[in-house]
């Protein structure tokens, strides 16, 4: 059976995970389960940035999708990065198994703005989306309110549903079977 699982990585509140877990399971229609055990991304900490690098943590996660997950997606409160980009929400190994997402820079204080709960949550998920499509080789899509549009911003994300357009929808659920 496909599974789609979630890999907290660091001190994240699995009860987020909780939320977003069905969420997932319904964009893509397969079960979705927490995995028990936690990653910790010290390794991929760089002092020089001080931020941790994605593709690092991408790497350390193939071993828990090679005990049989169809899908891993790790989710952190860290703040991420590749070399060439300032941050990231997240990234993904376009067809491969494993992608993260961060939401570091997807709370309202990180701007300097009252906390709100249910903005970071719906930020979250549609990242969650997006990243696991990713997984399923879906590229970016032109329709801004598609889960797959770009995030470059925050503000970005939050003009995004947490949803695939009908298009990317059809694509993954082929990819998924």
């Amino acid at each position: 059976m496909k599974m789609l699982e979630l890999l907290p990585i660091g001190n994240f509140d699995e009860r987020l995970l909780m939320q977003v877990a069905p969420a997932l399971a319904d964009a893509f229609r397969v079960p979705c389960q927490i995995v028990g055990a936690h990653l910790d991304p010290q390794f991929a900490f760089h002092t020089e940035r001080q931020q941790f690098h994605s593709s690092e943590i991408i790497q350390a996660m193939q071993r828990h999708a090679a005990n049989g997950a169809w899908r891993v997606l790790g989710i952190t409160g860290v703040d991420l990065y590749i070399p060439i980009l300032t941050f990231v929400f997240g990234e993904a190994q376009m067809g491969g198994p494993c992608a993260v997402v961060s939401a570091h820079r997807l709370t309202q204080q990180f701007y300097g703005l009252p906390h709100d709960p249910d903005l970071f949550l719906q930020r979250l998920i549609k990242e969650a989306v997006h990243e696991v499509g990713h997984t399923l080789d879906l590229t970016h899509c032109d329709d801004y309110s598609c889960a797959m549009a770009p995030s470059h911003a925050v503000e970005w994300i939050d003009l995004k549903e947490a949803v695939l357009c009908p298009n990317c929808q059809d694509r993954a659920l082929e990819a998924v079977g």
